[in-house]
């Protein structure tokens, strides 16, 4: 955001409802992607703000890209981070993947977040970040739960020092983790409902993609495929350009700040 600002450019970072500093939806088992595609449609009236580029990391990628396919009108470019763009309904779609992969775990109703309440946010974070910034699939020991793999003795990355742990944890121990095992992985075993009315449409706006070759995420099933062939990808987002980092991880934008924020910069003044 600094650098966007510096460049003179307004740059906006909404918590997500449910998560950090934002209230907690009255009903938050009811939500879905679709209702945050719309908060964010919402923000963008509540601040008299025609179209936007909009920027993604991880689930934040889903929305973004969610947002350029029902509201086109609305956005003037899209950069993800991590994430490439999956179809509605996709997400649900991982029964091939391992069986105590993470994902799988937290999309069951209540293990996710029983597994992570034995911890405090803290340590949730602190394993989240030495865990996923691994090029290994996040996968738990048969019997166990993802977060028996937390190693007290593992240090945090090096690019994540204690003070972003501490700025993390303590948004989290504000929102708590009943919205963010809603969102992304309880809703996606999900009909996605007015999402799919969507789901063959392409995306038209020029896009960036930014991911790590270290990232795991290529590892789920078919993901690494599909992003490397780009034509599967390109057909659904024509207008796309693919960035990778060698050795990135899934936290690119924290391990190499400077050469994404030039790599954001260059994207949008193009679009200008």
């Amino acid at each position: 955001m600094i650098a966007l600002a510096e460049a003179g450019f307004h740059a906006i970072a909404p918590d997500f409802r449910g998560y950090g500093l934002s209230d907690q939806p009255s009903e938050p088992e009811k939500a879905g992607f679709y209702d945050l595609v719309e908060d964010m449609v919402g923000l963008l009236d509540a601040l008299g703000i025609d179209k936007v580029l909009v920027v993604g990391k991880d689930f934040g990628a889903v929305i973004a890209y969610y947002l350029g396919l029902c509201h086109p009108d609305r956005v003037k470019g899209i950069v993800t981070l991590g994430i490439p763009y999956l179809k509605p309904g996709a997400l649900e779609k991982w029964d091939s993947a391992p069986k105590d992969l993470y994902f799988r775990h937290w999309q069951e109703p209540g293990r996710g977040l029983a597994d992570l309440g034995r911890f405090d946010a803290k340590t949730v974070v602190r394993n989240i970040y030495t865990l996923f910034s691994s090029s290994e699939l996040p996968v738990a020991e048969d019997g166990k739960e993802v977060m028996d793999l937390y190693d007290p003795s593992k240090p945090l990355p090096p690019w994540f020092t204690e003070d972003d742990l501490q700025m993390y944890s303590s948004l989290y121990e504000k929102s708590g983790f009943v919205f963010p095992m809603q969102v992304p992985y309880l809703c996606s075993k999900r009909d996605q409902g007015i999402l799919t009315l969507f789901s063959e449409r392409t995306i038209q706006a020029p896009s960036l993609l930014i991911m790590g070759t270290k990232d795991y995420f290529l590892k789920f099933p078919g993901v690494g495929y599909y992003v490397n062939s780009e034509m599967l990808l390109k057909s659904a987002v024509p207008n796309l350009e693919i960035n990778f980092f060698p050795e990135g991880s899934h936290f690119v934008q924290e391990q190499f700040p400077e050469e994404v924020n030039k790599l954001l910069l260059g994207f949008l003044n193009q679009l200008l």
